[in-house]
Formats: C-alpha cells, structure tokens, sequence
C-alpha cells in the first residue's frame, strides 16, 4: 500500500470521476452507503441507486440537496461502472455480483454469499487490505459480517503484540442487522404491550420486544447457529487461522449498534494498560473506558459513529494470560457500509 498522504490525494482526484452502482439501495445499508458517499464529497451525478423491481419508481436522498432515480436491477448494464457496493441480500448478489463483475465492473459485496470463496478476498481495510489484490480473479470483494468486524478491529493490535490463542464470545445485536421490516416489528410489538394488542412475530422466532433471543440465523448440525460459526471461520480467513474462537449470538431490543463481549487468552503476557495504548494507537478505535467515572460505551454512543468503541479492559484473572473486554459499533455504518466504502478508497489509492 502506498503512504496514507499520497492514497488520499488519488481518492480526493478520482472521487470526482469514479462511477458507483449502489444495489439494494433502497435498504438499511444501501441508504448509509449513499448517505456516507454524500458525506464523503461524492458527487451525485456519478451515483446510481438500483433496486428490485419492486423499487421502480422510487426514488431516494443523496445528501442534503439531491434525489436519485431507482433504477431496476434485473436489466441494469453494470458496463461503464467503476464500483458495485451491493447490498441486496445473498440470493440477489449469488446471481447478479458475478454479471456485474463481467461487465468489468468491481463489485463490493455486503452479504455472506462469497465470504468462505477462496478466490474472493474477504477485507477489513485497516487489517489486510494486502489481500484485495485477489480481487483480480473474480472482480469481487466480500465484506465481512458486522459483528467480525468490530471484533478483529479490536483482536488485531492486540494479537500484534501478544499472540491471540482463544476468544470466547458473546454478541448482543441489534435488530437493524436483520432489516427494516425486524426494526418496525420492534417498534410495533412495543406499542402493542402497552395496548394490550399483540404483534406475533414474523422477522423473528420469539417477540422481541423487552426480551433476548438466543438464535441468528439457523440452526447448525453442532447446535450452533450461522451467525456463530461465520464469526469463527471469518476470523481465521481475515486474522489468523490458528485462533480457537467460540461465540454465543443474541439479538436484543436494540435499534442500532451490536454489542460484543469477548474474553481473550494470549501466549504471553499483556496487561490491560499495554492493551489500551495498542488500542489507542489503532486507526478506528475508540478507547471510553473509566469505571471511575462510569466511562464506557453503550449502543447510543456508537450509533452514528464510524469508530468501534472499546470499554471495560480487564485481566482475566482465570487463565495465566487472559482479558476481558466490550467492543460496541453502528453496525449499519462500520459493520457494513463504511466498511465496504472504505474497502473501495483502497482501491482507488492505489489505481
């Protein structure tokens, strides 16, 4: 990778000419793609929203000033487009991320459809963003699950300075990592409990409103479910194959912002203060954590934010090296569109 000054200057003078598809713009994290590209001085007139036949004839808000055009997806001619940041659910990027691709346009994909491909590199920018140059085979990048995110964003400066040897991992995620329709069934099973109406769920298996659900995703031959074991073998493509991971994944009556709680061995020694300065120096990290004055990150304070908020750093005093740590992060905006934004910047700083 060439030095952060001069990546800049190629991003800020290709900003103005790179062609973007945005695909399942219609969605939670197709509108913070658009609403984060508008932030980041792309110009709308190089921005295409498309969408399912059922968007025809819709439009969406691209900053303050401007309004895209939904275009159609199933006869979109991808030819001519620099990027496609898709978001459109895994059946819809298995059939169309591959056409795009064809047509010579690189497509970043949100979903979990290419993820385990060998030959498709899986990115986290400020981790390996030396393996995007495996994107030349198949013209596709995938984006991690949100929760991976968040967490290899903290695991890396870590297992830098003191070998990761196992994580235990418990999630709390929030509902909009399962889409609009999970965040409205929140809304309205709320209501109804405080009017006596009953909202049966359809998004989930269990009402979630005022309570916890111990499954995302199905159910594996193991018992545990998919969430689990993608932010297992995610873990070992992006960090390291070596690390022994287990995770428990919980969907809770959050709007925004996944929650993780991960207890981490190490080979050697490591104290919580060496962990805080390695932490602090980490490029999209946060360090909020001072139990003297009730310092630490909650959902709230993460929503909105393209950081990933690291709080309670503490030993484990179970195991000879051993932490304890709370990472929290929008996973709408780091967990899925910032991530995938950035992933293109590392493209387009060394094109």
């Amino acid at each position: 990778m060439e030095n952060q000054t001069s990546g800049n200057i190629k991003i800020m003078t290709k900003k103005s000419s790179v062609k973007i598809a945005v695909v399942g713009a219609t969605g939670n994290v197709g509108r913070t793609i658009l609403q984060i590209l508008a932030e980041r001085g792309y110009p709308a007139q190089n921005i295409t929203a498309v969408a399912s036949n059922r968007s025809t004839n819709r439009s969406v808000s691209y900053g303050d000033n401007d309004v895209l055009a939904v275009q159609p997806l199933p006869n979109f001619d991808f030819s001519g487009y620099d990027i496609g940041l898709f978001s459109p659910g895994g059946e819809v990027s298995a059939e169309y991320a591959p056409k795009a691709a064809a047509q010579g346009c690189i497509v970043i994909d949100n979903t979990s459809h290419f993820r385990m491909d060998q030959d498709i590199p899986l990115i986290i920018p400020e981790i390996n963003a030396k393996a995007l140059e495996l994107h030349k085979k198949r013209n596709i990048i995938a984006n991690p699950n949100c929760s991976t995110i968040q967490l290899l964003m903290v695991l890396k400066p870590l297992h830098d300075i003191a070998k990761i040897k196992r994580v235990v991992v418990s999630t709390y995620q929030s509902v909009s990592g399962a889409g609009q329709e999970a965040m409205e069934e929140l809304t309205y099973q709320t209501k109804g409990l405080f009017t006596n109406t009953t909202v049966a769920p359809a998004c989930f298996s269990k009402p979630i409103a005022f309570n916890v659900i111990p499954q995302i995703d199905v159910f594996m031959d193991d018992g545990s479910t998919k969430e689990e074991w993608k932010m297992m073998v995610e873990t070992h493509k992006i960090l390291d194959p070596s690390i022994q991971l287990t995770a428990t994944c919980v969907r809770v009556p959050v709007y925004i912002g996944h929650s993780v709680s991960a207890n981490i061995e190490f080979d050697s020694a490591i104290s919580p203060a060496q962990a805080r300065q390695a932490l602090r120096k980490f490029k999209g990290i946060t360090v909020m954590d001072d139990p003297d004055n009730l310092s630490y990150a909650t959902p709230l304070d993460g929503a909105g934010d393209d950081d990933v908020f690291v709080s309670r750093i503490r030993r484990d005093a179970s195991v000879d090296h051993g932490l304890n740590l709370w990472v929290v992060s929008d996973n709408v905006r780091k967990g899925a569109a910032l991530n995938a934004i950035q992933i293109m910047e590392c493209l387009l700083s060394t094109q």
